[in-house]
């Protein structure tokens, strides 16, 4: 059974086994009897009319889910295992094809007027973009980037990033010297340690979520961030299942398809990095399409 299987039986409540039911029907055909013993050498009939009761009861008991102290345990999914059943789905997923790298972030309400960020690459280094700073208007950048795609504070091609390591260690070991190596710098000055910690953490994210990584890229990425402690499972929200992440970060990841249909930081092209005020996050989608808007 594979990580996506094994989800969805975990998430699949299970009906009570014939044993539950025999253990179940045997005790309540006891505690009847018991409770009408006193009445046995008075009144007969309650006896027959106990054994009556007791055979409809085993109906019931059949078709009704078991006492609580019979039921199975309840299976619990964790954030873990989400990631993990979501990394089976994206090494499967179809990697898909178009020429332009569409990446789109909306408010969780989904409102017309709430669009945060959208963006359109080309493999070559065109670029457009629409957000805030361009007044919501679709907006060409000026000049070409030979390295259009962004980690955070790690400029690559296209080819670069699909040839990324498709191992978990290796991939977050490539992505650690590239920081280590990058002239990136906050507004205090060079990265430290933490900082280049967090912002391999935030590359690990936008790899599974804004990113035309391959598809064993992404589920590698996946597997990488399920090695990291604390990652909690909120249950199903709209998208998928809600995850908190380590530093507090949020996904909504599908565990069926492997795709991050919300989240609660992204990256932008310009290697940028965006937290969304909203604690439900933001919605996101990022495919490749053949359509730029006018």
């Amino acid at each position: 059974m594979n990580d996506l299987q094994t989800l969805r039986a975990a998430l699949t409540p299970d009906e009570p086994s014939q044993d539950v039911v025999d253990r179940s029907r045997h005790r309540l055909q006891n505690r009847i009897r018991g409770g009408r013993a006193s009445f046995r050498r008075r009144t007969g009939w309650l006896i027959a009319g106990a054994g009556f009761t007791a055979a409809a009861a085993a109906v019931a008991i059949a078709v009704m889910p078991a006492a609580p102290v019979d039921s199975p345990a309840v299976q619990t999914v964790s954030g873990q295992e989400i990631l993990l059943a979501a990394a089976t789905a994206a090494e499967r997923s179809p990697e898909g094809a178009g020429t332009y790298w569409h990446v789109k972030v909306t408010e969780a309400d989904g409102a017309a007027a709430s669009i945060e960020y959208e963006s359109w690459i080309k493999p070559d280094g065109q670029s457009w973009m629409r957000g805030a700073k361009t007044g919501g208007k679709v907006t060409q950048l000026a000049t070409l980037s030979a390295t259009p795609f962004s980690l955070v504070a790690i400029d690559l091609t296209l080819e670069q990033l699909r040839a990324l390591p498709t191992d978990p260690d290796a991939l977050k070991a490539w992505i650690a010297d590239a920081l280590e190596r990058s002239e990136a710098r906050t507004s205090a000055g060079e990265l430290t340690a933490s900082d280049r910690e967090r912002a391999a953490f935030q590359s690990l994210i936008s790899l599974v979520s804004t990113l035309p990584a391959t598809p064993e890229v992404r589920a590698t990425a996946f597997r990488a961030i399920a090695g990291h402690p604390g990652v909690q499972n909120l249950g199903t929200v709209p998208g998928g299942q809600g995850l908190v992440l380590p530093e507090g970060e949020r996904l909504v990841v599908d565990p069926a398809t492997g795709r991050v249909n919300g989240t609660s930081v992204f990256i932008t092209m310009e290697g940028a990095v965006y937290r969304v005020a909203d604690p439900a996050g933001a919605k996101i989608t990022a495919e490749w399409t053949d359509t730029l808007p006018a």
